[in-house]
C-alpha cells in the first residue's frame, strides 16, 4: 500500500508502507518462539518425572528471551499486539491455548501439535524402509465405490451390482449368438458385473506398555529411559491413527502387577512403579492379556491385535481362587500373595492417575532371576491362549537384549503362533509407525495377495 506524509513545509512525500511486512516478521518471530517452546514442552513431558508448570516456567524462561528482550529488537507496539505486556512465556502460551493451570497442563492443542512433529520425525525414517513386519488375515468390508467394474464371482455381495453393465453384457452375448432379443432379457451368470470398491480395513490394537520399575533404566545413548521411549512411539501412533484412520482403534493399557486402561491423552504423563508402590513393580503379562481381552471383546473391528512392550519376564500371575493358592502353597509354603490395600489404591490414582483393574483376584508374586516361574509361566500362557481363542494376534516387542528373556518371549509367540522382537528402545517409534501402516496394507490387499 502507497501512503502520504505531509511534510512541514507542506510539500509531499510518497513511501511504500512495509506494515503488512512488520506484521509478519513479528507472527514469525511469535512463531518461532512457539516451536521452540513446543520443543522444550514435549522433551519435558517425555521425561518421566514431569515438572509442575512452576518449573515448566522457569526452563521455558531460561531458554526463551523474554518480550523486554524482543522488544529491543521490534518495534514495541507489533510486539504488543503478539506478545502483550511483559508476562511469562507460559502465561502467554496459556492464552495462546497450549498450557493449562492443571497439574496436566498440556492442552488438546499442544497434546496434538507436539505429537504431530513427533511422528513427522519417525516418518522421515520410516519413508526409507517401508518393509513391514505383520499380515492379517481377514479383510474389511466394501466402502469406497469406483468407477470401475469387473465380473462377479461366485461369493461376492451383489450390493454393488453395476445394473447397465451387466444388461449390456446380455444383449452384446445375445448379438454375437445371433440371437432375437426377447424380454424380459434372459441374463447369465457370466453377464454380471459389479463396481470395485476400496476395502476399508478396521483394526482395534491394544498396545500394553510395561510399567515395571525397570523400565526406568536409561537408554544406551544415555538420553532418555525405556519408559519415555515407549512414550514417544505411543504418542505419535495415535496422533497418526487419529488422522489418517479415524476409524480404526488405538487402545493403551500400563501394567505392573496389575493393569491399568490409559487414556491416550495421557500417554505423557505415564510413571513406572517402584519398590515404594507395595509390590506393584512386579510384571504380570496376565493382567495386561485379560484386560486387553476384555476391550477387544467390545469392539466390532475384523483385525485385532495386542502388543506387549516389555523388557523383562512375567514374574506375577493372577490366582482366582483358593485351590489354586493352596496348590502353590503345598509345593512352596513360602510363596507370596498380593493384593493391594484401599490407601494403596487411592495413592496410585492420586500419583499416576491409575485406575487399576483388580476384581476377587489376589496376586502371586514370584520373582527368579533370569527364569520365570512355572505357575507364572502357565497362567500368562492359558491367558495368551483365551486371546487367541477369539481371534485376537499377539505379538511382543522386547526392548531388552538380554537371552533369557527373547528365549522366553520366543517360546512365548511360538505357542500363540504370533511374533516377537528385539527392538532398539531409541527407535521404537520408527517401528511401530511402520509396523501399524504396513499392517494396514497388508490387510487391504490380502485379497489380491
Amino acid at each position: 500500500m502507497v501512503c502520504i506524509l505531509a511534510t512541514s513545509n507542506t510539500r509531499f512525500t510518497y513511501f511504500q508502507n512495509n506494515n503488512n511486512e512488520s506484521t509478519n516478521n513479528s507472527s514469525a518471530v511469535s512463531d518461532r518462539q512457539i516451536k521452540q517452546a513446543l520443543q522444550i514442552i514435549a522433551t519435558q513431558t517425555l521425561k518421566e518425572k514431569i515438572p509442575s508448570l512452576t518449573d515448566l516456567q522457569n526452563i521455558l524462561d531460561s531458554v526463551i528471551p523474554s518480550s523486554s528482550t524482543i522488544k529491543s529488537e521490534h518495534n514495541f507496539e507489533q510486539m504488543h499486539q503478539v506478545h502483550g505486556s511483559d508476562e511469562s512465556i507460559t502465561k502467554r502460551l496459556q492464552n495462546l491455548g497450549y498450557l493449562k493451570a492443571d497439574k496436566k497442563w498440556l492442552t488438546k492443542k499442544s497434546f496434538f501439535e507436539i505429537g504431530q512433529k513427533i511422528l513427522e520425525d519417525a516418518i522421515k525414517i520410516v519413508e526409507k524402509d517401508t518393509h513391514g513386519f505383520h499380515e492379517n488375515r481377514n479383510i474389511g468390508y466394501s466402502n469406497t465405490i469406483l468407477d470401475t467394474s469387473k465380473k462377479l464371482e461366485i461369493g461376492d455381495d451383489i450390493k454393488h451390482l453395476d445394473i447397465p453393465s451387466t444388461v449390456l453384457n446380455a444383449i452384446q452375448r445375445h448379438k454375437r449368438k445371433h440371437e432375437v432379443l426377447k424380454f424380459p432379457l434372459e441374463i447369465d451368470f457370466s453377464d454380471f458385473e459389479k463396481f470395485e470398491a476400496n476395502e476399508e480395513v478396521k483394526i482395534a490394537i491394544v498396545y500394553c506398555i510395561d510399567l515395571s520399575s525397570t523400565m526406568k533404566y536409561s537408554l544406551s545413548s544415555g538420553v532418555g529411559t525405556r519408559i519415555e521411549a515407549a512414550k514417544k512411539a505411543l504418542w505419535a501412533l495415535y496422533v497418526l491413527n487419529n488422522k489418517f484412520f479415524p476409524n480404526d482403534s488405538v487402545y493403551i493399557i500400563g501394567f505392573g502387577s496389575l493393569a491399568s486402561r490409559i487414556n491416550p491423552s495421557d500417554i505423557p504423563y505415564l510413571k513406572t512403579f517402584d519398590a515404594n508402590d507395595n509390590f506393584l513393580h512386579y510384571t504380570n503379562y496376565q493382567a495386561a492379556f485379560r484386560l486387553a481381552l476384555q476391550i477387544l471383546k467390545k469392539n466390532g473391528s475384523q483385525n485385532k491385535r495386542i502388543v506387549i512392550i516389555t523388557d523383562g519376564q512375567p514374574s506375577a500371575c493372577f490366582i482366582d481362587n483358593e485351590l489354586q493358592k493352596n496348590q502353590i502353597l503345598t509345593e512352596k509354603p513360602y510363596s507370596n500373595f498380593y493384593r493391594p490395600d484401599q490407601t494403596t489404591m487411592s495413592k496410585i490414582k492420586n500419583e499416576k492417575d491409575l485406575n487399576l483393574e483388580i476384581k476377587n483376584e489376589s496376586v502371586y508374586l514370584c520373582y527368579r532371576y533370569k527364569q520365570v516361574d512355572s505357575v507364572v509361566d502357565m497362567s500368562t500362557l492359558q491367558e495368551a491362549k483365551k486371546c487367541k481363542k477369539e481371534g485376537i494376534e499377539i505379538d511382543t516387542i522386547m526392548v531388552s537384549d538380554e537371552p533369557e528373556l527373547l528365549s522366553y518371549v520366543e517360546n512365548l509367540e511360538k505357542h500363540l503362533q504370533g511374533r516377537a522382537y528385539y527392538i532398539n528402545p531409541e527407535k521404537i517409534d520408527q517401528v511401530l509407525i511402520n509396523d501399524f501402516i504396513s499392517n494396514k496394507k497388508k490387510a487391504v490387499y490380502s485379497r489380491t495377495g
